[in-house]
C-alpha cells in the first residue's frame, strides 16, 4: 500500500481536535511530513508532539522545500485560495477545509490552476461522507415524488463540546501584522462577495460560509439545487437566519442559529407521501458520536420507525479515507471545486432575498 507524504497548513482547533489524529491513527495511508502554522509556539508544540521536523512559518517555505504528494489546508478561509493555488502550482493533491473559499472569482482561480495540473482539490464536506448520509441518499430515491423538506442547524458554543473533552493549544504569539493582514482580506472578500452591505449581512454571509455550507451542501446532493429562494431573512446581526427554497414540486424550509445552549441538533428530513427520511448529526468536536438515519413509514394500517446506525467510524475518518483514494487513484472527488461553487450561488441567492 502506498504511504502518500502530507503537509498541514494552519494547526488550530480543527486540526488538533480532527484532522492531526486522525492522520496519525492512518500511519499505513499517511506519513505527515512537514507542518506551517503562522504561531511559533504552536508550530514547535505540533511538531514536537507528533514528531515532525519540518516546521514553516509560511506556506511557500513548506512548498519549496518539503517534497509532498497532498496538503492540508486548514488554516483561516482567508488564506485558502492562495495557499491551494501554490500547492496546485507544485502539483501537489489538496484537502481544502471548508469554506473552499469566499467569492465566485476565488473558486475560478482554483478551478484555473487545477486544470493545468494533474492533481487534484477535494473540499472537506465531511457530513457527506458518513455513512448514514451515504444510506440516506439512497433511502430518498424511494420516497417517490418529495412533498416536503426541511434543514436545520442550531447550534451551541463549540467551546462547550471541546473545553469538557478536548485540551486544545493556543499561544499569543501570532504577529500582529498578520491580525491586520486577515482583517484587511476578510472586509475586501465579504465587499467583493456581498457588494456595500449593512455589517449584519456581511455576518450572516460568514456563517453560511463557516457553518451552513455543510447543510447547503449536503442538502443539494440529497435532493438537488433549488430554482430560487423564494423568501430569506437574518437577524441577530446575522447569528439567526431562515430562508424558503422552492424546488420543482416542492419547498423547502432552511433554519440556522448559534446560542449559548449546550447541544447540536443540525439534521436534514425529506418527506415523501407516505415515507420521509431523517439524518441527524452531532458535534464533530466529539469524536466517533454517531450520525444516525430515521426512517418513517406507513404500509397500510401500519406506522414504522427505524433508527440506523450503520457505524461509530467517524465521518472525517470516511472523508479522509477517501482522499487518499482520490491522491492515490487519481479519481476526481465529489466535493470538488464546481461542487462548492454551487454553495456560493445559493448563499448570493439569500443574501439577496434578506436584503
Amino acid at each position: 500500500m502506498t504511504k502518500i507524504k502530507v503537509g498541514i497548513i494552519g494547526l488550530g482547533e480543527v486540526a488538533q481536535i480532527i484532522h492531526l489524529p486522525i492522520l496519525e491513527s492512518l500511519p499505513e495511508l499517511y506519513e505527515m511530513v512537514a507542518f506551517c502554522d503562522i504561531s511559533p509556539k504552536l508550530l514547535a508544540k505540533m511538531g514536537e508532539k507528533y514528531r515532525v521536523q519540518q516546521l514553516y512559518l509560511n506556506a511557500t517555505d513548506m512548498f519549496e522545500q518539503s517534497e509532498l504528494d497532498a496538503v492540508f489546508v486548514l488554516n483561516n478561509m482567508e488564506y485558502h485560495t492562495e495557499c491551494t493555488v501554490a500547492a496546485l502550482n507544485r502539483n501537489i493533491y489538496v484537502f481544502v477545509e471548508k469554506p473552499m473559499c469566499v467569492t465566485p472569482a476565488e473558486v475560478k482561480e482554483i478551478i484555473d490552476a487545477r486544470d493545468a495540473t494533474n492533481v487534484h482539490v477535494m473540499v472537506g464536506y465531511m457530513r457527506r461522507f458518513a455513512p448514514a448520509y451515504l444510506r440516506a441518499l439512497e433511502e430518498v430515491k424511494s420516497l417517490g415524488p418529495i412533498i416536503y423538506a426541511r434543514v436545520r442547524d442550531i447550534i451551541g458554543p463549540n467551546g462547550f463540546f471541546t473545553g469538557q473533552s478536548s485540551h486544545v493549544y493556543r499561544f499569543n504569539d501570532i504577529p500582529i501584522e498578520a491580525v491586520h493582514d486577515r482583517k484587511e482580506r476578510n472586509v475586501r472578500l465579504m465587499r467583493e462577495a456581498v457588494g456595500e452591505a449593512a455589517d449584519d449581512m456581511y455576518g450572516a454571509y460568514g456563517l453560511l460560509l463557516g457553518l451552513n455550507s455543510h447543510d447547503i451542501s449536503a442538502m443539494r446532493e440529497l435532493i438537488g439545487t433549488p430554482i430560487r429562494v423564494k423568501a430569506a431573512s437574518s437577524w441577530l446581526g446575522g447569528r439567526f437566519k431562515n430562508a424558503i427554497f422552492e424546488f420543482d414540486g416542492f419547498n423547502a424550509t432552511f433554519e440556522t442559529g448559534m446560542d449559548q445552549q449546550g447541544r447540536f441538533d443540525a439534521h436534514i428530513e425529506v418527506y415523501g407521501e407516505n415515507k420521509s427520511v431523517l439524518i441527524q448529526y452531532d458535534t464533530p468536536y466529539i469524536r466517533q458520536l454517531p450520525t444516525t438515519l430515521l426512517i418513517s413509514e406507513t404500509k397500510g394500517d401500519s406506522f414504522e420507525e427505524s433508527v440506523i446506525r450503520p457505524t461509530y467510524k467517524d465521518a472525517y475518518v470516511c472523508e479522509i479515507e477517501y482522499f487518499y483514494e482520490v491522491v492515490t487513484k487519481g479519481m476526481p472527488p465529489k466535493t470538488t471545486p464546481e461542487d462548492y461553487l454551487q454553495d456560493l450561488v445559493i448563499f448570493k441567492m439569500m443574501i439577496e432575498a434578506m436584503k
